[in-house]
């Protein structure tokens, strides 16, 4: 659940500053910044438990990349969506739709390689805890 909330946190600060520079009204800025990243939250979440399989995270599509480009795609498909009911411009959610995912599907490929290097570290630190008792 941290790994979530750390990526919904630059999530929302994201999809705010995009929201508000291209409509330039802070409120509905505010409401694509609340609606679509928590649909993209929930989607993040559902990602992620989908990814934990025994046969995806032992495969090679487990390598950020691939999960970057899965996670993509859903987060197009969300902000299109989200923007599109709530301003009703089709211009304006797809603009939206290119521009604030690809900058979050940036920042969720490092957001996973931290996170896969923290998961391995700490594998490492209680593979030395149980071996190396002295």
């Amino acid at each position: 659940m941290k790994k979530t909330i750390s990526f919904a946190a630059i999530h929302f600060t994201v999809a705010f500053t995009v929201a508000y520079l291209l409509t330039g009204d802070i409120l509905i800025g505010s409401l694509i910044a609340m609606i679509e990243p928590m649909v993209n939250t929930v989607a993040f979440y559902f990602h992620e438990k989908a990814w934990q399989t025994k046969t995806l995270k032992q495969s090679h599509y487990s390598a950020p990349a691939s999960k970057t480009i899965s996670f993509a795609i859903v987060h197009f498909t969300v902000a299109f969506t989200v923007v599109y009911l709530l301003t009703g411009d089709i211009l304006i959610g797809s603009v939206m739709a290119m521009i604030e995912p690809a900058i979050n599907t940036l920042a969720y490929y490092f957001h996973e390689r931290v996170w896969q290097k923290k998961e391995h570290q700490q594998s490492t630190n209680l593979f030395y805890i149980v071996v190396c008792q002295h």
